[in-house]
This record gives C-alpha cells, sequence and structure tokens, in this order.
C-alpha cells in the first residue's frame, strides 16, 4: 500500500507511523527498527542527557535513516536546545509539554519542519496561531504525561479537525491498523504509537514491563493527577494505586523509578507510564512485524469498508 498525503511529506517517510518519543526508551535501538520499516522513529531528550542524546542521533545519522527529535520543554535543562538540535542536523522536530510559541518560531526559522503536540482544541489552535506545522492530537486515553482534564481521541480528533487545516498525527489507543483506520476517518494523516512500542522486542525496557503490558486488560491503568503539574496515565499497580488515591507524588515516583522500574522490571517501586490500549496487545513482536501489519491492517480495514458502500 502506498501513502501520499501532508503527514508522510513532511516526515519524508514512506509510511505514516511515528514512535513516541519516551524519555529514556526512545533511543536508536528502537527508533533506527521504527525508521527502517518506512515509518520515523523519533529520538526523546525529555531524559535531559543531551551527551547521550548526541550519541543517539549520530547512531541514527550513520545509519543513513530517516529520523525526529523530541523537545518536551518541561524537562529542557539546556537553553541552546534548539541550536543543539538543529546542529545535529535534524529536520523534523515534534514539541509537546510547553507553550508552541517557545520554540516553534526559532525551530522554523532554522528550516525545521515541527508538529505540536496537543490535548485540547484551544491548544491545537493556539500551536496553529503559533506557526506550526502541524499537529499531534493526543487523546486521554494514551499513556505519559496528559492534559488534567483528558479527552478521548473519538471525541478530540474530528473536532481539532473541525477546526483547523494543517496535518494531523493521531496519539493515544493507536497500536495496529484497525485503530490507525479509524483515526484516519476521524482526520488524521498519520498516527503515533507508544505503548505497542514500549512493548516491542526492540524497546530496551525490561521483559517484566513488557509483559506487563501483555498481561493487562484494558482497565489496567490508572489516571494520576499532580497539583499544579500534568496528569500522567500509567500502568495499575499496588504504588500508582497509592498515587491515584491521593497517597504521595506520582511525578516523584516517576522520576526516582527510572531505573528500577523501566530496566530492572520492578514495576512497585516507580510509575510505568502505560496507555489504556495495553488491553489490546497480545504479544512482544518486532517493530518490523508491527509496522507490516498494521499497514496490511489499515488496507483491509478500509477495502472493507468501501464493499460494505458498494454492497
Amino acid at each position: 500500500m502506498h501513502f501520499n498525503n501532508r503527514v508522510t511529506r513532511d516526515l519524508g517517510v514512506e509510511i505514516p507511523i511515528l514512535q513516541a518519543p519516551m524519555g529514556w526508551i526512545a533511543r536508536a535501538p528502537l527508533a533506527s527498527a521504527v525508521s527502517r520499516t518506512g515509518a520515523l522513529g523519533i529520538i526523546e531528550t525529555s531524559s535531559g542527557e543531551l551527551d547521550t542524546i548526541r550519541d543517539e542521533i549520530s547512531k541514527m545519522k550513520e545509519a543513513g535513516l530517516p529520523f525526529g527529535v523530541n523537545i518536551a520543554q518541561a524537562f529542557v535543562r539546556d537553553p541552546t536546545i534548539v541550536e543543539f538540535v538543529a546542529n545535529e542536523g535534524v529536520k523534523f522536530v515534534t514539541t509537546s509539554a510547553g507553550s508552541p510559541t517557545r520554540y516553534t518560531k526559532a525551530l522554523k526559522e532554522l528550516g525545521l519542519t515541527v508538529y505540536h503536540v496537543v490535548p485540547t482544541l484551544r491548544a491545537a489552535q493556539k500551536a496553529v496561531d503559533a506557526g506550526v506545522d502541524g499537529l499531534i492530537v493526543e487523546g486521554g486515553e494514551g499513556g505519559g504525561f496528559k492534559s488534567p482534564r483528558p479527552v478521548s481521541s473519538l471525541v478530540l480528533l474530528p473536532l481539532v479537525r473541525s477546526r483547523v487545516d494543517v496535518p494531523i498525527i493521531a496519539a493515544g489507543g493507536i497500536c495496529d491498523g484497525v485503530s490507525m483506520a479509524a483515526a484516519f476517518a476521524l482526520g488524521a494523516e498519520g498516527v503515533q504509537m507508544g505503548t505497542r512500542m514500549v512493548s516491542a522486542l526492540e524497546s530496551p525496557v525490561h521483559e517484566g514491563w513488557k509483559n506487563a503490558i501483555v498481561d493487562a486488560v484494558e482497565t489496567d491503568t490508572c489516571f494520576l493527577r499532580t497539583e499544579g503539574g500534568p496528569a500522567l496515565r500509567a500502568l495499575r499497580t499496588e504504588t500508582t494505586e497509592r498515587f491515584e488515591a491521593g497517597d504521595g507524588n506520582a511525578m516523584k515516583g516517576l522520576g526516582d523509578g527510572v531505573q528500577s522500574v523501566y530496566f530492572e522490571g520492578k514495576l512497585d517501586q516507580g510509575v510505568a507510564l502505560t496507555g489504556q490500549v495495553a488491553g489490546r496487545i497480545e504479544a512482544i513482536r518486532p517493530v518490523a512485524d508491527i509496522i507490516a501489519d498494521t499497514v496490511r491492517e489499515f488496507e483491509e480495514a478500509a477495502m472493507r469498508l468501501c464493499a460494505q458502500l458498494e454492497g
């Protein structure tokens, strides 16, 4: 199946699928596996480990693979982040966790294509007014950092599409071709996968986390509100249930648990950011198989809908 739309042209890829920029996870081993399929791998900066990130970007460039970089604004510690990204030869950037007015103008003046992550219509309109090239419209069912007032993709996508004319990449609840086709029907021209990629074979996280995603049902995440900060959607454990009940600081638990949760599989020692779509993920699979099956299922879904019209 051949895709040709604004997202594929902006990203310079054959398949309009992005891998989400998960901190400490979205690095060259996972991003390169995604980019080799014709989709787009993204390198994270939210960890703040820019020396390491520079090495990860170098690995992508040495492999001759297309890629993008995410700037998670709330976690930027280096005031030269725009110059850092531009000097590394990056052409596509997603910005998130902050105002689109902060970096869009500077990034675009340096010739980069910029998509901003938005959880509401108001945020989408603000980003378009700031001059972004496109949007990543993120439903509240997705894992990771969320708006304290979540809106599902089924509501948010068509709402944003009806009010803006820039390309949209859908995020939240996407794990296969059926969900991708649904996102396109609602107005998207591309999709982003997070939880599906956390559980992929090439993901660097511990097998314990991957297996917990595979074993999860659709109700096995918690929505954790934090005082004065973003909400989090995470895998349901005894620890996150305590945070959900207001006992403790979920953001501190996230930061303190990176090593033990991400790389040792001790899920109760922190916060394992995971979306509701975990309930639809049934196996740890190679990225190439995930992307190939997604494209095939997308085409089958589109043909099935067309056949119903013709019948």
